[in-house]
């Protein structure tokens, strides 16, 4: 074998090039999951007219076997191959190709034909590849049949096509590839399936209280069977540890009263415990080991929130003093991001001298969670952390615990969200929140599942957070917030919502042109009233979701026309197209929106003129369609959207 770019390289040697998919030159791994097939293509060709026998091969990182399958010839050069990878973790993968000398003689020998009598010498060629193969070949099944081909052909007796394509075949695969061209290998990181296809339902645990009193992990737990019926399967919890009382927050993000309020729970850390404590008012670590078992049995995995920020009064700060920045005169910077600033939490200083022991201390803290039996974690605001911590702590935590997924929350610029997610994050926050028009929402979604992103981004939509509710949240009502959800669980395979506010149409704002949420559950207890139409809507929805293989991922997604610039229209379907479902969405909270679709009906798995149902998941009414052509109209007042299953066939 000749690696790519040596001098020793032969003249036949074939270049190998244009690999796809890779980020950055190889620099980071390709994304995909477990049991899902991963497509590779690269252009091999050589100079003349010899033709090219192309390889794709893989295997586990760290020693494993190599396995291999023959990549299909697309055309001008092109070639594609794939494989199933069947464990999570990290892979390699590489494409090797050489001169298929059997196969060039076998073209050969056709065109002679065609041009009249084959010269006997022409069969003594053909037998003397068939011998230097069975020398090359390691079975001895291979040898045995490479060496009656040999003879046969030499007494230039008549073979039929079918024994000789296959005799061709055989030694096409050993002969010519100790002059082969391989790439170096680029690695693949397979995640768990959760990592492409999930639900989140982020809790504040201290506001499930009774008589509206401080709850605790055990007053959660009592709702997991609530949460678990609505169809969600992570259940998200914000920071679960002792809050420091030192500037401590009351309502509004004010300077609140330890005796009274209960702070922000970004605010971590206090003479009860840090990191790697539990909130005493929550509970004890024996009460969330047993929410996580208790969730887990019904279908839920716990997520916690990594906030890697402290209070002022932390314990770190006293026993690592050097793990914070100073301002000249002495006192510890605080956080802030003007003009919000945040006198109750302190930032660590990730360039500190000491900073290896401040690294492996943080990663100490996911290790005691993992130990508790965490598998999927949210990280607040990484972007604000180097990209070298995260691509060592990512690397090590995955190394030792391949099943993690680790939600990046990166509202941040373009580039930095990207960079994170090229580091090692398994799903990541988008900027859906702010998508409002149809267009821009189709632009956008475009971007995230064709573009060069689509190979390592994972997008998860949240049309709300505790830190975000948007302007078309606040003035739409009850019709804004069902669009964004039906948006959001259907454009993409993963998605959250923010629960308690979320269910209770929470739009009230703490002032003109801010997205802060007027009496903020941040900082303070809030008990909620779920409105009985988001429930049921949530519930169906998410149903939807688990029944049908289309909208568990990203990759199928197409946008239809439609005469109306307020709606939009879109599908999603298995790779063959089957078993597509069809979403028409109006963005317009105020007016009832109408309009005939311009359906790419072969994206859909339909063709011409034939009936078919479309069969709405949401309301249970069917309508009667034929083609492309079809007439929509979406009343706000009474339902937003559709998610159609489309059913051939006219059933009236």
């Amino acid at each position: 074998m000749v690696q790519a770019g040596s001098l020793e390289q032969t003249a036949r040697a074939v270049a190998v090039e244009s690999l796809a998919p890779q980020i950055d030159a190889g620099r980071f791994a390709v994304k995909t999951i477990v049991g899902e097939l991963f497509v590779v293509e690269a252009d091999a060709f050589t100079h003349g007219h010899d033709l090219v026998r192309c390889m794709l091969r893989w295997s586990a990182e760290g020693g494993g076997a190599w396995s291999e399958s023959g990549m299909l010839a697309l055309g001008n050069d092109r070639w594609r191959g794939s494989f199933v990878p069947e464990q999570v973790g990290l892979y390699e993968y590489t494409v090797e190709a050489w001169v298929d000398e059997a196969a060039t003689w076998l073209k050969d020998l056709g065109r002679r034909a065609q041009a009249g009598p084959v010269d006997a010498v022409e069969w003594r060629v053909g037998a003397d590849i068939m011998r230097r193969a069975a020398a090359l070949a390691a079975a001895p099944g291979s040898r045995s049949r490479l060496a009656t081909a040999a003879r046969s052909l030499e007494r230039g007796g008549s073979v039929s096509p079918s024994r000789l394509a296959a005799w061709v075949e055989e030694a096409g695969a050993h002969l010519g590839r100790e002059n082969s061209t391989r790439l170096a290998p680029l690695r693949l990181r397979v995640d768990p399936t959760r990592a492409a296809f999930s639900a989140w339902y982020e809790v504040f645990p201290r506001s499930l209280g009774p008589d509206g009193g401080h709850g605790t992990l055990r007053n959660l737990e009592r709702q997991l069977p609530r949460i678990a019926g609505l169809g969600f399967d992570v259940l998200y919890l914000p920071p679960i540890h002792p809050i420091g009382r030192s500037r401590r927050k009351g309502p509004g993000n004010r300077p609140g009263d330890p005796a009274r309020d209960p702070g922000s729970p970004w605010a971590i850390g206090s003479a009860e415990g840090g990191h790697k404590s539990v909130h005493p008012e929550l509970g004890d670590l024996d009460d969330l080991r047993r929410l996580v078992v208790r969730a887990r049995r019904l279908g839920l995995e716990v997520a916690l929130d990594l906030a890697f920020q402290c209070a002022p009064d932390h314990p770190y700060l006293e026993q690592h003093p050097s793990w914070f920045k100073r301002l000249p005169d002495g006192s510890v910077r605080h956080a802030e991001n003007p003009p919000k600033r945040y006198e109750d939490i302190v930032p660590f200083d990730f360039a500190s001298p000491d900073r290896l022991a401040l690294w492996a201390e943080l990663k100490s803290v996911c290790d005691f969670w993992i130990e508790q039996g965490i598998r999927t974690f949210r990280v607040d605001n990484p972007h604000t952390k180097p990209f070298d911590f995260w691509e060592w702590l990512l690397s090590e935590l995955k190394r030792e615990h391949p099943d993690l997924v680790f939600l990046s929350e990166a509202f941040t610029r373009p580039r930095v969200m990207e960079r994170l997610a090229k580091l090692g994050f398994s799903q990541s926050y988008t900027y859906f929140a702010w998508r409002d028009r149809p267009l821009e929402l189709r632009q956008y979604l475009t971007q995230l599942t064709r573009g060069p992103q689509r190979d390592y981004l994972r997008a998860n939509l949240w049309p709300n957070t505790p830190d975000i509710l948007t302007e078309y949240l606040q003035r739409g009502g009850r019709a804004a917030f069902i669009a964004r959800l039906v948006l959001a669980a259907t454009l993409a395979a993963n998605y959250g919502i923010y629960g308690g506010a979320f269910e209770a149409l929470e739009n009230r704002a703490a002032g003109p042109e801010s997205e802060e949420y007027l009496d903020s559950e941040k900082y303070q207890l809030r008990h909620w009233v779920a409105d009985p139409l988001m429930l049921d809507l949530i519930t169906r929805l998410n149903r939807a979701r688990r029944q049908n293989p289309a909208l568990q991922s990203d990759r199928e997604l197409v946008f239809h026309g439609v005469d109306n610039p307020d709606l939009l229209v879109y599908s999603k379907s298995g790779a063959d197209q089957r078993g597509a479902l069809l979403m028409v969405v109006n963005t317009d909270p105020f007016n009832v929106q109408a309009g005939w679709t311009d359906l790419d009906l072969g994206r859909l798995g339909l063709s011409g003129e034939e009936a078919f149902v479309a069969h709405d998941l949401l309301s249970d009414e069917s309508y009667n369609w034929r083609g492309g052509h079809n007439f929509v109209r979406l009343d706000p007042s009474r339902l937003s959207a559709h998610v159609l299953r489309l059913e051939v066939g006219d059933q009236t």
